[in-house]
């Protein structure tokens, strides 16, 4: 048993590794060869470094250090030592290792959308794994502890949109304000969806006189449970059932089919769901 949670943690600090060192490619190789402003305490190491040449991956461990000391208890002790972790691959890796591979120096515009992308990716796997890189991600995450309904990716934007603000303003480039702006934007939807997308579906809501029908038709097409509530149409007040179901995007086609195949007058209202949690459906958990 304590043979498994090892390989199982070693793993788990492995995928970490490589998603910090994906993190720090998409900083250097791609945004900082502009000279864009950065979002996070990277932006404020940039800032620094733009202001006395400062080493960005010291500085942005220095800066961690109080901001991390403050958010321990909130976040939890396995979120904060694994961020820890994450935090020093990251840090180091900027400095030593991303230089040592080529720097992108095409398309301004690709460049931010491919620092967006890259860095979403491996900072959601680090979400995933419930840790951060520190800096504002602790500062986000703590935000995001104590008011749960706010998306990870909208807190992240708000906070890292006004290091990026106030990095352009610094160096006194509008372009690289937006330029910012579209990497940070970028990464928080890319996080956002990899995230929470995964829980993203459709529910179905079928008002029917064959209820019990229509829900064993489900099940036995998609395996997805279903819940019968008594309801009564307005126009003839005849008592009729509404099932609803909860299922993924690639279910729905086959929900639909089996509910007409039981019952042609069936009406049926397909809605877009954001998150669903619960057996059968994936939970993100951050910090704790």
């Amino acid at each position: 048993m304590k043979t498994g949670k090892f390989f199982k943690s070693l793993l788990d600090y492995l995928i970490l590794f490589l998603a910090s060192v994906i993190c720090a490619i998409a900083l250097y190789n791609f945004a900082v060869a502009f000279n864009f402003p950065l979002t996070g305490f990277s932006g404020l190491a940039m800032i620094l470094n733009y202001l006395f040449g400062l080493p960005m991956g010291i500085t942005n461990i220095a800066l961690n250090i109080p901001v991390a000391i403050l958010c321990y208890k909130r976040i939890g002790k396995k979120f904060f030592w694994r961020s820890v972790f994450c935090t020093l691959v990251y840090s180091l890796a900027t400095d030593y290792l991303a230089p040592l591979l080529p720097v992108y120096k095409g398309s301004m515009m690709l460049s931010a959308l491919s620092s967006g992308v890259l860095g979403g990716f491996g900072y959601a796997i680090i979400y995933m794994r419930n840790a951060s890189t520190g800096g504002t991600d602790f500062v986000s995450v703590y935000i995001k502890a104590i008011f749960p309904h706010i998306s990870l990716g909208k807190i992240l934007f708000f906070v890292d949109g006004l290091i990026v603000v106030a990095g352009g303003l610094i160096m006194q480039d509008v372009d690289g304000i937006m330029y910012g702006l579209i990497i940070s934007y970028v990464t928080n939807t890319v996080i956002d969806k990899m995230m929470f997308g995964v829980n993203a579906g459709k529910l179905a809501l079928v008002i029917t006189e064959k209820g019990p029908e229509v829900a064993k038709a489900i099940d036995e097409v998609t395996e997805r449970g279903a819940t019968l509530v008594d309801v009564k149409g307005a126009y003839k007040m005849e008592p009729k059932q509404m099932v609803l179901c909860a299922c993924n995007n690639k279910q729905m086609f086959l929900i639909e089919t089996a509910i007409k195949k039981v019952d042609e007058n069936a009406f049926t209202i397909i809605l877009e769901s954001n998150e669903v949690h619960g057996e059968g459906f994936d939970v993100t958990r951050i910090a704790g």
